[in-house]
């Protein structure tokens, strides 16, 4: 692909540019090792690597245009510098241009929020493909155009990458496009250049301070999507949420919201509970979902919002919300062969988020039956969180194995005595402490009783476990089926 780098700064408003714009441009980058003869160099600061430092490095290779927010001291004659205020924002400009504004031909929606992120743009991709229509999604499990699944590393993507996924669902004539939109992604600009037609907020508690530092500024970063939405979007928000007014005081967009509690556009009542399914009156009218637990009930509240405001009809999207089944890793049930217990496997790796899945099986335990919570905090994380997470389990589950989840550069058994540090000497006594991860799920099978539920919480969908920077194979689902298959 080329391209004039007249074209593709177009929609910049640089502070100044040095040398021509008539340049062909035929690679775009941020990586200097990446550069080739006709490249544009972006120069990111990232968090640990000022891309600015390797701006010699990259003309040395070929760049003929560079993006700064320095200028140069001594300019290199044939090289032009397009000299902005923010690279990181401005480099989702030039690569939505690069890709001939892919966003803008699709309905683009994102989904943020702490907890309910996955299943809400998941379930929006699956509602609106069984009504007939192609779509494009970009989850923390996997990425999908149409019904192909393509693997993920973030839950949003760097700019580049992201333009060019959204091109791609062009390409394939995808008609709508879902995707997770993380704090991170927002504070960082990822998602500048994104033509978005709504956007979803679902909670919002305690997660990320290890790179937010306060609450206040998490909150920030999220509500700053929706600051920058454009008028013709929809901006749907959790009312019930006591942040979820805060998401749409400034914003631009069409007003929405949804609740179970308080009033708002779009409500619903729990009817029934039953283990595998929940009976909702939703919007007016009777319907069974396939999904448990009250976080659940918000999502579907959420998922059916969106729908209605990207015009789907009342009926069609109630039908279609009936069909949806769970989302891989999200409170996945997996029944003992022998019927002795059930072990459920969940994502849940913030205290708020823990508590929901415990009162979610709750109702659920059978005259006899305890929960065992298998839990772990992730490494070189929010460290504050880890006795939260504890305390939360501790509170409703009977007993509870601390182990390893993701400890990457740090010693899992001292993340197991900070989990620890929070509980009082009553609740120690119910608790074990081991740190290999699958010796704790079997443990707490085989310590499962008749009409028990295990929990194993944090990892979800995951399929690996990372330790001292080393991605090993590991999926808890797994590790339950193994366990099974020596009681069949």
């Amino acid at each position: 692909m080329t391209k004039t780098l007249k074209e593709i700064i177009e929609r910049l408003e640089p502070i100044s540019i040095l040398g021509s714009e008539n340049i062909d441009i035929h690679l775009i980058t941020t990586d200097s090792r990446q550069v080739q003869h006709g490249s544009l160099f972006a120069a990111v600061r990232g968090t640990n690597v000022d891309g600015h430092l390797f701006i010699d490095k990259a003309i040395a290779a070929g760049a003929v245009a560079i993006l700064t927010e320095e200028a140069p001291v001594a300019p290199v004659k044939d090289v032009c510098y397009v000299i902005v205020k923010n690279t990181h924002e401005a480099v989702g400009l030039v690569a939505s241009a690069w890709y001939d504004y892919p966003s803008e031909k699709v309905k683009l929606v994102g989904v943020t929020g702490t907890n309910g992120k996955t299943t809400i743009a998941t379930l929006l991709h699956e509602l609106f493909t069984a009504a007939g229509h192609k779509c494009g999604l970009l989850s923390t499990v996997c990425n999908k155009i149409g019904r192909v699944e393509s693997p993920t590393t973030h839950t949003t993507p760097d700019p580049l990458s992201l333009q060019e996924l959204v091109w791609e669902m062009v390409r394939a004539e995808c008609r709508y496009v879902f995707m997770e939109v993380s704090s991170h992604a927002a504070d960082q600009k990822r998602i500048a250049g994104l033509d978005f037609d709504g956007a979803i907020f679902t909670n919002l508690t305690r997660d990320h301070l290890d790179y937010h530092g306060t609450v206040q500024n998490y909150l920030n970063a999220k509500k700053s999507f929706f600051d920058e939405l454009p008028a013709k979007a929809f901006a749907l928000t959790n009312k019930d949420d006591k942040n979820g007014m805060v998401m749409l005081q400034n914003t631009r967009a069409r007003k929405a919201a949804y609740a179970r509690k308080t009033d708002a556009d779009f409500k619903a009542s729990v009817e029934a509970r039953y283990a595998d399914s929940t009976d909702l009156i939703l919007d007016g009218k009777p319907i069974t979902i396939r999904l448990v637990g009250d976080f659940n009930v918000y999502n579907i509240l959420a998922i059916y919002g969106a729908a209605r405001l990207l015009g789907m009809e009342r009926d069609e999207a109630l039908l279609h919300l009936s069909k949806l089944t769970p989302v891989s890793g999200r409170f996945e049930v997996l029944p003992s062969p022998d019927g002795r217990f059930t072990a459920i496997v969940d994502y849940a790796h913030t205290p708020d988020a823990i508590t929901n899945v415990l009162e979610t099986i709750a109702p659920l335990v059978q005259r006899g039956g305890e929960i065992i919570c298998v839990l772990g905090a992730g490494g070189d994380r929010d460290r504050g969180k880890r006795p939260l997470m504890a305390q939360a389990a501790c509170a409703l589950a009977g007993r509870v194995i601390l182990t390893s989840d993701n400890p990457r550069s740090e010693d899992p058994e001292t993340i197991i005595e900070e989990m620890k540090a929070g509980l009082t000497p009553d609740q120690q006594n119910r608790v074990l402490c081991i740190t290999d991860r699958r010796e704790a799920i079997r443990t707490a099978c085989t310590l499962a009783q008749q009409n028990d539920y295990v929990l194993i919480a944090g990892k979800g969908h995951e399929t690996y476990q990372e330790i001292k920077g080393v991605r090993h194979h590991f999926d808890d689902r797994e590790v339950v089926r193994k366990y099974f298959s020596t009681i069949q």
